[in-house]
């Protein structure tokens, strides 16, 4: 699937008004610019992006309708996203991920976990012993992995479902967790008595020769 853009705007306080012109934008303006820029490069860096960059002044009514009156106005496919002030890179990166991932569809396999996750590393071991390959996210370490992660699951699971991990794709399509996955790949799931109740571990399933 080919991914689509996503739509990014910010109305700068600059442009003309009648007789009243700015030809400087605002500091919080291009700091703002500043932020986009490195945010684009970084954090979300292989998703497309269109940046449009306008003068407030000159367009003033146009993001009116969004809600956005007071410049430096970022708008994310048409959604207000910030305003009034420098824009937060976090809001922006999970604004665009978001946006991003109503576009798109998972290719490939995928564990988004944490390193002190028992079931993650549990799952790591399950794509191991099934020798099949896989891409894992750090959802601590890389907001982008937990922005992704929580733009693909909620809509799944729901808005009010707590998300925890891992959370799992096969082949592109969303199987949930651990034990899923060790079912899916093939292999026995059953309850490890020392570690609680809801605790489970795997060995590998005996099939007849």
């Amino acid at each position: 699937m080919t991914a689509k853009s996503v739509n990014l705007t910010l109305y700068r306080w600059a442009g003309a008004w009648g007789p009243f012109k700015v030809n400087i934008p605002c500091g919080e303006c291009s700091l703002t610019v500043d932020v986009i820029t490195d945010t684009l490069e970084t954090e979300l860096a292989g998703i497309s992006v269109e940046l449009e960059i306008k003068d407030w002044l000159t367009e003033w009514w146009k993001p009116l309708p969004k809600g956005g009156w007071h410049a430096p106005i970022v708008l994310v496919d048409g959604k207000l996203v910030s305003q009034g002030r420098a824009l937060n890179r976090g809001v922006l990166t999970e604004a665009v991920i978001a946006a991003h991932v109503e576009k798109t569809e998972v290719d490939g396999n995928h564990l988004y976990g944490k390193s002190t996750c028992p079931h993650c590393v549990r799952a790591k071991t399950y794509f191991e012993q099934a020798n099949v390959d896989y891409k894992y996210h750090d959802v601590v370490k890389d907001s982008r992995a937990l922005y992704e992660m929580l733009g693909r699951v909620k809509p799944i699971v729901g808005p009010k479902t707590p998300i925890t991990v891992p959370q799992i794709w096969i082949e592109g399509a969303y199987i949930g967790g651990a034990d899923q996955l060790g079912q899916k790949l093939g292999l026995d799931v059953e309850p490890n008595l020392d570690r609680g109740q809801n605790s489970m571990t795997s060995r590998p399933s005996l099939k007849p020769a």
